[in-house]
């Protein structure tokens, strides 16, 4: 990567969709590094799979596995509020979880779901870990160059007249507002916020996506990149000293990017912040 990382040796690093893709990816490489990683996992199976070959790469720390659909606030917030109970201290905290589902879906809290776990789960589940922050705790979250194809409009967050990339779009540019104010929120106290697009990657992220949709990524996913290069920027920002002390910015390739003008909109991120608050505080 050409990267100067620091030393992970002892790092709490909590992760969410870590088990699959480049989340899992990066977990093992942090692991490698010498980190400790905390996962938040939907699935068992992959999660104590997961927790195996974290132990393999680096079997001097004590690696932990939480459950929870990230889809639902309260299941979001019981996992926060078990991991600040066992955990004292957090180095990094990665929002990698995310999906995209090719039919509109309401989950039981009546939000849509791809707003609800691609959004929604980053922002209840920093809040709920803010206090565990290191004082030099970074905030990693994977957003996408998707987001390029979606308009912040604050009445439509929920995509009534759905499309599912569509709805995926709208929620990376989310994620790029929400660290642009987290990182406002952050400001004074040294803890970092930063998002990242991982690429077009050949996971299983895409796989099993009906109609067009498939079609297009069969053709594109021979040409995609491997889940380990993939994960290059979010181990890059989670570990690098040339990021220390760099807040609130885009990444792509390890290096800093410009999003699109709504990316970059700081009253959309105020407005989102607001709205988010609002969601977090209702549930």
């Amino acid at each position: 990567m050409g990267s100067t990382p620091r030393s992970m040796e002892g790092k709490v690093v909590v992760i969410t969709g870590g088990t699959s893709g480049i989340g899992q990816a990066g977990a093992l490489k942090l692991a490698g590094m010498g980190a400790r990683i905390v996962l938040v996992a939907r699935d068992r199976a992959r999660g104590e799979a997961t927790l195996t070959r974290l132990g393999e790469a680096n079997s001097r720390a004590e690696h932990a596995v939480h459950y929870a659909d990230l889809s639902l606030m309260s299941e979001t917030r019981r996992v926060a509020a078990d991991i600040a109970q066992g955990e004292q201290g957090i180095d990094v905290l990665i929002n990698n979880a995310g999906a995209l589902f090719g039919r509109r879906e309401v989950t039981t809290e009546g939000l849509e779901k791809t707003f609800a776990l691609n959004h929604m789960s980053y922002f209840v589940l920093t809040e709920g870990l803010r206090a565990r922050l290191a004082d030099d705790g970074r905030v990693v979250s994977t957003a996408s160059d998707a987001h390029r194809g979606a308009r912040f409009r604050i009445d439509r967050l929920q995509s009534e007249r759905y499309r599912s990339f569509g709805a995926y779009s709208l929620s990376k540019l989310c994620n790029i507002l929400f660290t642009r104010e987290l990182a406002r929120t952050f400001a004074g106290t040294g803890i970092t916020a930063n998002c990242q697009h991982p690429g077009v990657v050949a996971s299983r992220f895409f796989d099993g996506k009906p109609g067009l949709m498939g079609m297009a990524i069969k053709l594109v996913k021979p040409f995609a990149i491997s889940n380990e290069r993939g994960a290059e920027t979010l181990v890059y920002l989670a570990s690098s000293d040339e990021v220390s002390g760099v807040t609130g910015q885009y990444f792509s390739k390890c290096r800093p990017a410009i999003p699109t003008t709504e990316g970059r909109n700081d009253e959309s991120a105020r407005e989102l912040w607001k709205k988010s608050v609002r969601l977090y505080e209702s549930a």
